[in-house]
C-alpha cells in the first residue's frame, strides 16, 4: 500500500484552519477553495467535486476535537483503499502546522493522489495566508 505524507505551515492561526477542516461540508468554500467546486453532504459522507472535474465520496471515520484531527475514507471502483486524515498543530507565532495522510491501493494511483493533495495545499495556502481576503 501506498502511502502519502504531506506537511505544510500555513500563515494562520490553527484554531481557524481547525475551524475549516472540521466543517465538512465546507471544503469548497473554506479550506480549499478553487480546487473543490462543490461538496454535499449525503449522511456520514460528502460528495466532492474537484476542479478537475473529478468526483469523490467521502465518508467521514472520525473527528477529534481534542486532537484537530479529521478522517476520512474514499469509496470507488477505481480505488481499493484509500483512507486519509489531516492534522492540524499549532507551530508558534499564530501559525498552523497541517499534517495529511493518505493511504491507497493500487499503489499505482499514488502520483496521481500526491498531486492532488499537492494542489489541495496550494489552495489552503492561498485561502488562508495571512494576505488573504
Amino acid at each position: 500500500m501506498a502511502s502519502i505524507h504531506k506537511e505544510i505551515i500555513i500563515d494562520a492561526n490553527p484554531d481557524l484552519v481547525w475551524d475549516a477542516l472540521r466543517d465538512f461540508g465546507a471544503l469548497h468554500t473554506r479550506l480549499v477553495p478553487g480546487f473543490v467546486t462543490d461538496t454535499k453532504l449525503d449522511g456520514d459522507a460528502r460528495i466532492v467535486t474537484f476542479s478537475n472535474g473529478t468526483v469523490a465520496r467521502e465518508i467521514l471515520v472520525d473527528c477529534d476535537e481534542t486532537r484537530r484531527r479529521l478522517v476520512y475514507a474514499i469509496v470507488s471502483e477505481r480505488i481499493r483503499q484509500h483512507s486519509a486524515s489531516a492534522q492540524v498543530f499549532a507551530e508558534g507565532d499564530g501559525r498552523t502546522r497541517f499534517v495529511w495522510i493518505a493511504d491507497v491501493l493500487p499503489n499505482e494511483i499514488a502520483p496521481y493522489m500526491a498531486g492532488q493533495m499537492d494542489l489541495g495545499l496550494a489552495a489552503m495556502q492561498k485561502a488562508f495566508g495571512r494576505n488573504a481576503a
